[in-house]
């Protein structure tokens, strides 16, 4: 980052709005998400006027899933929002990136500190002036009201430094009245380097070596944060030079490529392949690196990994069987691994490659069901792809799917919100336009959020969404039987029609399938959806490998 004094730039680096722009900008945003509304105008009318492009969304909890989408790809995002009616809406996708580790600014108007004089009783009021700042305290990492041009600048630095030190949301609040406030004096931006402490990183870099070589048949288990802290090549440096096989978790999913030959596929006990699950469970060395094991991550607690055999490396944590370190940074210790000189591994050591989707037939009058759905998409990824998976059987039947390039998997896997993938797809794009975005999502999560598809013809983006319509819930019918799991059916491949763009497909056989992927990848200028019709009670072979382990254990 190229620290500029407030002050200096375009002229508007006076003010607190035209500060908290350049920083913005510094960090590598060029675009922001949100909907404006009468609090947060001023600063709307600043971005407007910066190099800053302004998405407007359709709705404010779509923005946060968009801006959250653009962080995974781009490092950080921004999403800019009207007071309370616009951030308390915010909640619930801001609340995802939080358990998630996904670094968005949220920037939300506010009444102006001096229309607050006398205790008025101003529209978009919740209890008092702190109500929607106390709730963001509580998904944030850092806060700020930026009300006193005092202490605003040197917030703005603290709060930005926070996001991209932890990978967690940051909260600002500006009153509508200080967004041109200027500085009292010339301010230059703070610089923190953080370090880990010598002697600790000497010594569990000495104690991790000495695990690894000791160890027959080691494992990686590469999770979100190498993602997150830019560390894929150190982990891969590391693998390669002492052949050791690397798994993934479902929220890290394509941290690595899947084409790799040391890739061995996602580790989630019983939702995982046989295969993979036992090797990884039979190793003597774990090395969990910027892993999260959640209960998703671990199959809903059917994995079976011992904590004395691990190494567990997270920014937050970092422990080598029951021997905790502190002061020790993720970035220094996997780089310290990727730098050290070990004995490699014995090829002869290496599993087999391992078939995550073996090749099936599918006849072209054949009904569509999970199983063929998933193998005819897989078929079609390519490096120029991003998978986006909404929740349920979207999620759990990408699982399969072999993903060519890195960190082009996103889905909310730990947090597991509805609605994700249709905003999300377009963060994605707009981050990055040469992605396309192939959109996984039920029926239920679709229609939830599905009017973004208007943002994604606005922009002439073109998303391959696939609706899986088994009319209902059916990850929840797999859980609890009941009335309460279905939904009203809708003409899903209808929906060009109604927004005046777009391709839109009925799917119910292998052959109609075919055709329809083969028209919407031709379909460059426009969304296509695909309205694929499946039987309530079809499962993902990641759903059923769970409920067969589930039944033995009963």
């Amino acid at each position: 980052m190229t620290a500029r004094p407030a002050g200096q730039g375009n002229g508007s680096a006076q003010t607190i709005g035209g500060y908290l722009i350049e920083q913005l900008q510094d960090y590598g945003v060029q675009d922001v998400f949100g909907i404006p509304g009468d609090f947060v105008l001023q600063f709307y009318g600043m971005l407007e006027e910066s190099p800053i492009r302004v998405v407007g969304a359709t709705r404010e909890d779509c923005a946060g899933y968009a801006a959250d989408a653009y962080a995974r790809v781009n490092g950080l995002g921004v999403v800019c929002v009207t007071y309370c009616v616009g951030g308390l809406s915010l909640c619930n996708s801001i609340a995802g990136a939080f358990a998630e580790k996904s670094p968005v600014v949220v920037i939300s108007g506010a009444p102006g500190i001096d229309e607050r004089r006398s205790d008025p009783l101003l529209h978009h009021r919740v209890r008092d002036f702190n109500t929607q700042r106390e709730v963001f305290e509580k998904i944030t990492v850092a806060s700020a009201s930026l009300d006193d041009p005092l202490t605003a600048f040197r917030e703005i630095d603290r709060c930005l430094e926070a996001a991209m030190r932890y990978k967690r949301p940051v909260y600002f609040e500006i009153p509508r009245d200080r967004v041109r406030a200027k500085a009292l004096f010339p301010h230059v931006p703070a610089k923190a380097k953080l370090q880990s402490n010598r002697d600790a990183l000497a010594a569990v870099l000495e104690e991790a070596r000495e695990r690894i070589q000791g160890a027959e048949r080691p494992v990686i288990i590469a999770g979100i944060e190498i993602h997150r802290f830019g560390l894929r090549k150190e982990v891969i440096r590391f693998a390669e030079a002492n052949n050791i096989p690397m798994a993934s978790t479902l929220l890290g999913k394509s941290v690595v490529s899947e084409k790799h030959p040391l890739y061995l596929g996602v580790y989630e006990g019983a939702m995982g392949h046989e295969a993979v699950t036992k090797y990884v469970e039979s190793s003597d060395c774990v090395i969990l690196l910027g892993t999260f094991m959640t209960d998703i991550n671990l199959g809903i607690y059917t994995a079976r990994l011992d904590p004395g055999k691990a190494i567990y490396a997270t920014s937050e944590k970092l422990r080598i069987g029951h021997h905790h370190f502190h002061d020790v940074l993720l970035e220094d210790f996997v780089k310290g691994l990727a730098k050290s000189k070990l004995k490699p591994h014995s090829k002869d050591a290496l599993p087999e490659k391992i078939e995550i989707r073996p090749k099936r037939t599918h006849n072209a009058d054949d009904p569509v069901t999970i199983a063929s759905l998933f193998d005819h998409i897989n078929d079609f990824l390519d490096e120029e792809m991003v998978v986006v998976a909404d929740v349920g059987d979207s999620l759990f039947g990408s699982v399969d799917l072999q993903i060519h390039g890195h960190t082009e998997f996103i889905s909310p896997a730990y947090y597991t919100s509805m609605g994700f993938a249709i905003p999300a797809a377009v963060g994605v794009q707009v981050a990055n336009r040469k992605l396309r975005p192939i959109v996984l999502v039920g029926d239920g999560a679709f229609q939830m959020t599905c009017m973004e598809l208007s943002t994604a013809i606005r922009q002439a983006f073109n998303p391959i969404v696939i609706v899986l319509n088994n009319k209902g819930y059916t990850t929840e019918r797999f859980l609890q039987e009941g009335p309460f799991n279905d939904i009203l059916n809708w003409d899903y491949h209808r929906m060009p029609d109604l927004l005046g763009d777009g391709w839109g497909f009925e799917v119910r056989s292998v052959g109609e399938l075919r055709q329809s992927m083969q028209a919407a990848l031709a379909n460059q200028d426009a969304f296509s959806i695909l309205n694929v019709h499946l039987e309530k009670d079809d499962i993902s072979p990641a759903l059923s490998r769970l409920a067969s382990r589930l039944s033995r254990q009963i």
